[in-house]
């Protein structure tokens, strides 16, 4: 298995627990993070290594990946396993699987690449690499059938992580924040690349929503790698004593906000689940940006908007993401109580959707793979 960032370490965690509820005592080995290792996973290198993200930020770290992919396929075709998964991380498993896969190893995707949002292309590379696509959302398997790929709807994992009605009060007990206290939670990004372009924008935009309503509570969930970083650009904000730093704790902080300045990307779905209304935001290197926009085949760049077909959510991207609006926009979510309600309304009907039994769904899909 190969989960190669933090939201793919969790949903291989999840799949983890079906693989051994079924077949106890299987043998798991590749790249993966802590949801991985805590059931007994085997990492030959850190999941670290491979969070990047950008086309101009891969290129820089293009020689030491392609080299770890040239020896993880290396090796596997040596110690040869009765299966390979990728988990996401499509960019570098799709070619790893179509390459294990040509040599006769049965391969699973999970997660089916955004085809029907960006990158249309990915398709023949999809179907050279996955013997079969385990899907999170409902609409893609009937898509992958038309273009000859085996694939399933195995449910969205986080839907059953994540309760449907979130306990706001423990949260904060957690987190030692007050009952009755407005909290916004900054989430600027899993990925090194992410928090360098997004991180400063965030704080700045706590700084601006702090002079304006001075008493609101801000968190910050941090993953132990990238916190130097975090801490130095809060130093350089002046928000340094005003921003609550947390380890990780990601989900308890979704728990416990009124409202939250995220990262386009995975913790947008998992911030639709705890119900909180969000400003998604994204900034990258501005070729990367460039190249991934052309590409763009929807209107919405954030899950939450994508899956209800709608701008539910504000969306900041780029240019967009100033200090100004994204304090403006956050801001907004604090005096619209009527609009955060029917959002909510929204998301239980999308958390419903996606709500299935999604690691014994995934052993069948991969029991029907292993034995056919």
């Amino acid at each position: 298995m190969v989960a190669g960032e933090p939201s793919g370490d969790l949903l291989a965690g999840l799949l983890l627990d079906g693989l051994q509820a079924r077949w106890p005592g299987v043998e798991t080995v590749g790249i993966g993070g802590p949801h991985m290792l805590a059931r007994g996973f085997e990492s030959w290198w850190p999941q670290e290594k491979l969070a990047v993200r950008g086309y101009i930020e891969v290129l820089r770290h293009y020689a030491e990946i392609a080299g770890i992919r040239r020896q993880l396929k290396a090796r596997l075709l040596r110690e040869w396993p009765g299966l390979f998964i990728g988990i996401d991380a499509p960019d570098f498993n799709l070619d790893l699987e179509a390459g294990l896969r040509g040599r006769g190893i049965k391969t699973v995707h999970f997660v089916c690449p955004s085809i029907w949002a960006w990158r249309p292309d990915r398709i023949e590379k999809i179907r050279a690499a996955a013997d079969h696509v385990l899907c999170i959302f409902p609409f893609e398997p009937a898509l992958l059938a038309e273009q000859g790929v085996a694939a399933s709807y195995v449910g969205h994992p986080l839907a059953n992580v994540i309760p449907m009605t979130p306990d706001r009060s423990a949260a904060r007990a957690t987190l030692d924040l007050p009952p009755d206290a407005q909290v916004v939670a900054l989430l600027p990004g899993s990925r090194r690349s992410e928090v360098r372009y997004l991180a400063s924008r965030f704080f700045q935009a706590a700084a601006l929503m702090a002079k304006l309503q001075p008493a609101i509570r801000f968190i910050v969930p941090v993953i132990p790698s990238l916190r130097t970083e975090v801490v130095a650009m809060l130093k350089a904000s002046g928000m340094e004593g005003r921003v609550t730093l947390l380890d990780g704790q990601s989900h308890t902080a979704l728990a416990a906000c009124d409202a939250t300045l995220i990262a386009s990307g995975t913790a947008t779905l998992e911030a639709a689940l705890f119900k909180r209304p969000m400003v998604i935001a994204y900034n990258m290197n501005r070729v990367s940006w460039h190249l991934m926009h052309r590409q763009q085949m929807q209107p919405w760049v954030g899950l939450p908007n994508i899956l209800c077909g709608d701008f539910v959510v504000p969306e900041l991207l780029q240019e967009a993401a100033t200090p100004e609006a994204l304090a403006s926009a956050t801001l907004r979510w604090l005096t619209e109580p009527d609009k955060v309600q029917a959002l909510q309304h929204r998301f239980t009907a999308l958390h419903e959707e996606l709500r299935r039994d999604t690691p014994t769904l995934c052993a069948d899909a991969i029991e029907q793979v292993l034995e056919g």
